[in-house]
């Protein structure tokens, strides 16, 4: 069964500028900006701006230059924000919550990059 997105999403809201954001970066096919509900000193939120519901579905019918955008913008705020560990940083982590058992909250496509602090371990046993 083909995604279905719903375009009153908060972040569609948010594409669209109806709802204010912290932007970081913004390129043609990305937007991020900073998380209104930080979990670390750096929590950015990446999202692409054509419709998709998840990685999955971003991956399969994303164009190739949207694709190509969204990881560049991955990467170059990895390196404004000191966090890449080759260069001095001490790393980050990407979290891309899809589906109800992920909890994801906002069903468009989004990347967390989570970083500045030690972030733990990502899961504890279940």
């Amino acid at each position: 069964m083909p995604y279905v997105y719903d375009d009153q999403n908060v972040f569609a809201k948010i594409l669209r500028g109806e709802i204010p954001n912290d932007t970081v970066m913004e390129t043609t096919y990305t937007l991020a900006f900073n998380d209104i509900a930080p979990q670390a000193p750096v929590h950015v939120l990446v999202i692409p701006k054509g419709p998709y519901v998840c990685y999955d579905h971003f991956a399969q019918d994303a164009s190739a230059a949207e694709i190509a955008d969204f990881t560049r913008v991955v990467g170059e705020i990895c390196r404004q924000k000191g966090l890449r560990p080759g260069e001095g940083g001490a790393g980050y982590r990407l979290i891309a919550n899809s589906g109800r058992d992920a909890i994801q909250e906002v069903p468009h496509m989004h990347v967390h990059i989570l970083g500045g602090r030690d972030l733990g371990r990502m899961l504890a046993p279940a």
